[in-house]
């Protein structure tokens, strides 16, 4: 098990440590894991992470920086979720969060661009109108997913967080909600 520096374990949280798989369950710095949070065996957290009270994260779990997850939520085993990714609280996470989005409804789906955290996080307006196009593109327009990355890929090939969300979306196994 690896923890980063300046995380705050809050009380009844339970870490896991790796299995014979990745060998290790990781933390990195900065994060904050509230009141019985679990984090299963081989889950890798980044940084600035933020797990609100009683989230549970199954095994092999990749949450990746400055995700912030509202109260009571479970995690599937092997979900990716991307960075600057703000999912509600009690609803459960089955597939991929892609990066930059917020997340909520049962079934999970998404719910709009992390505008407010996007800004907390010194992100331009017009980066963040940017992702708003590409995130209008793949989920409410007529594309099929396949056609939505086509699209991104050939209109935004310089940009590197709609590169972030294609490669995310491409490399995702459990498929994307």
């Amino acid at each position: 098990m690896e923890i980063g520096d300046g995380c705050i374990i809050r009380e009844y949280c339970t870490i896991h440590r790796g299995t014979s798989d990745r060998q290790i369950t990781r933390i990195g710095s900065n994060c904050l894991l509230m009141a019985y949070s679990h984090i299963a065996h081989d889950s890798f957290l980044k940084n600035h992470v933020i797990l609100s009270n009683n989230v549970q994260v199954g095994g092999h779990v990749d949450i990746d920086n400055n995700v912030i997850v509202g109260g009571s939520t479970p995690i599937h085993q092997f979900c990716k979720i991307g960075e600057y990714a703000f999912i509600g609280g009690g609803y459960r996470i089955v597939q991929d969060v892609p990066p930059y989005i917020k997340a909520m409804g049962e079934p999970l789906k998404y719910s709009g661009v992390n505008s407010i955290g996007l800004k907390r996080n010194n992100f331009s307006d017009e980066i963040i109108s940017i992702i708003k196009k590409a995130y209008r593109t793949i989920y409410r327009s007529e594309f099929n997913i396949f056609q939505a990355i086509k699209i991104l890929d050939d209109s935004y090939k310089k940009d590197n967080n709609i590169i972030k969300i294609i490669e995310f979306i491409k490399n995702s196994k459990r498929g994307i909600i």
